[in-house]
């Protein structure tokens, strides 16, 4: 069994959210409503309201006993509250409404393909819709080839204070380098190496990524790749 070392692992690159959120303002209060009695605010019914957008690579497989998640990135110009809703989600998967996100884990009983998924996003006015996909689950052994990876793990945030709330870690891979379209999600720090089983013939790509306790996570390691014949 050969493996696969991502050297450079995150050496000071996990996101905090102060960290995204500098810059934004401060004093005085802020935060929703910071605008009341603003005297270049539009006047009511002048304003023209921006749809929300919706992104993202959805996973198109996965193995049975092995964890799903797809987070889509979602944005809106106005800065207002979104709220997601699925309609053909798969029955052994979850669905967040406040994030989009969706996660599970199939068991046996569960393989095959699962069609015509799509994931909306509304500002209560207006909406966006990612999709359709599909996502198969495929029983285990249906490749038999496998990947251990190894990384070192996260000591600093991106401000250069020392990390102190890691949470876990995401594994992404495919097929494809620019599309690591298969994640596994890892709820335990302390692990510093997985191993990725049931590959197909042909050369796979991974990458990993830490995650802290509010859900943030670092960016993609560098990728590491094995051909599995």
């Amino acid at each position: 069994m050969r493996r696969t070392f991502l050297p450079g692992f995150f050496t000071g690159c996990l996101l905090l959210v102060s960290v995204l959120l500098a810059g934004c303002g401060g004093g005085g209060g802020g935060g929703e409503g910071a605008t009341t009695g603003d005297s270049n605010a539009p006047a009511p019914g002048n304003s023209t309201n921006a749809a929300p957008t919706v992104s993202g690579t959805p996973g198109s497989t996965v193995i049975v006993g092995q964890a799903y998640s797809f987070q889509p990135a979602a944005a809106d110009a106005d800065g207002d509250r979104l709220s997601f809703t699925v309609a053909n989600l798969p029955s052994w998967a979850s669905f967040n409404t406040e994030t989009g996100r969706i996660t599970g884990t199939p068991t046996a009983a569960q393989v095959g393909s699962y069609a015509n998924i799509t994931i909306s996003v509304s500002d209560g006015t207006a909406s966006a819709t990612l999709g359709p996909f599909s996502i198969t689950v495929n029983a285990v052994g249906a490749g038999g080839g496998s990947a251990t990876l190894s990384w070192t793990p996260p000591t600093e945030n991106s401000d250069g204070s020392a990390l102190t709330n890691l949470a876990g870690y995401e594994v992404h891979y495919g097929q494809n380098r620019d599309s690591l379209d298969q994640t596994v999600r890892l709820d335990n720090p302390s692990l510093t190496s997985y191993l990725v089983e049931n590959l197909s013939s042909g050369t796979w790509y991974f990458a990993v990524v830490a995650v802290n306790s509010a859900g943030t996570t670092s960016p993609l390691s560098n990728t590491a790749s094995k051909t599995v014949s």
